[in-house]
């Protein structure tokens, strides 16, 4: 690149050209000379829409094309969704930034304005997680639910034109997105525990780039940053995607660490969960550790029943 252009690679869904725009809008006001261009790339996971993200496999499903960009220079710097990202990148590529964090929580989208509790027996729930669904049925055995797939539009559409009695979505999107008048409930942590680097963007750059990394330096959040660098230390040492029921959510209080996480069956008969608080110093140090016990808990025996079905 230039010192004077930078191309930023993104997915072409609303939110992710939202997300896009925003990191090229902070460069622009604090590079008033610097000239941002944004490059759609569709992903596998953009292109598969009619099975479940469970039963696709793989990971880095919605990043792969976008980083095979960065490799070829096509692009300067990627913007994720932190919760897309693998914990291991390709060579020569690096999470340079991590920004700061929206909220971080699932929310419940209804038709008749019902919170969760309050949905009728056997209730119609869309979600394209299985993190979600072994959670909500630990919490609710009788509900019904389908996979949805598709953008955040799509899924609310499917929603209004009667296809389900509520969808559970992220609240991050919903807020970047300006829709937050349609959320029904805040799901509280205790009832969905969010995933890994939920409501967190990153950028993704060329490690060699100097260029980039000089003008994004000051994009990252601290905060937030630790906090995601411990959960992505729990996916890795549980080896999770798409296809497995597991979740984790750290956040800084006074100054510490606590980051707490669960494995589950998919049905959500069984599960598994844990908090830990340690020093901040070492973030992925307290994520293994609780990756750790919770396998050693019953985790490992779940996960492998899990992956033995898939």
């Amino acid at each position: 690149m230039t010192t004077a252009t930078i191309r930023i690679g993104s997915r072409g869904s609303q939110l992710a050209l939202w997300q896009a725009r925003h990191v090229q809008s902070e460069l622009e006001k604090r590079y008033p000379d610097l000239s941002v261009a944004i490059k759609k790339i569709k992903t596998t996971g953009d292109k598969i829409l009619d099975v479940p993200l469970a039963q696709v496999g793989g990971k880095g499903l919605f990043v792969k094309e976008i980083e095979e960009a960065l490799l070829k220079n096509e692009i300067d710097l990627a913007v994720h969704s932190m919760k897309d990202v693998p914990t291991v990148l390709p060579d020569g590529l690096c999470i340079a930034v991590i920004m700061k964090r929206e909220d971080p929580r699932d929310v419940l989208i209804s038709r008749d304005g019902n919170g969760f509790f309050h949905l009728p027996p056997g209730a119609h729930i869309g979600t394209s997680s299985l993190r979600r669904i072994s959670q909500l049925l630990n919490q609710r055995p009788d509900l019904n639910i389908s996979s949805l797939r598709g953008n955040l539009d799509t899924r609310i559409k499917k929603l209004d034109s009667g296809v389900f009695d509520a969808i559970v979505v992220a609240a991050a999107g919903m807020l970047r997105m300006g829709w937050g008048e349609r959320i029904t409930e805040y799901l509280p942590v205790n009832i969905s525990l969010p995933a890994i680097g939920q409501g967190a963007l990153c950028i993704e750059c060329r490690k060699e780039d100097q260029a980039v990394l000089e003008r994004i330096s000051g994009f990252d959040h601290a905060e937030t940053s630790v906090c995601v660098r411990a959960e992505r230390a729990f996916l890795k040492k549980l080896e999770g995607g798409c296809q497995v029921p597991i979740g984790a959510y750290a956040t800084l209080v006074h100054d510490r660490l606590e980051i707490e996480g669960f494995v589950a069956s998919v049905d959500g008969r069984r599960i598994v969960r844990e908090k830990r608080v340690a020093a901040k110093d070492n973030p992925e140090e307290i994520g293994v550790i609780l990756a750790g016990s919770l396998l050693s808990q019953g985790g490992e025996e779940i996960l492998r029943e899990v992956y033995g079905a898939g």
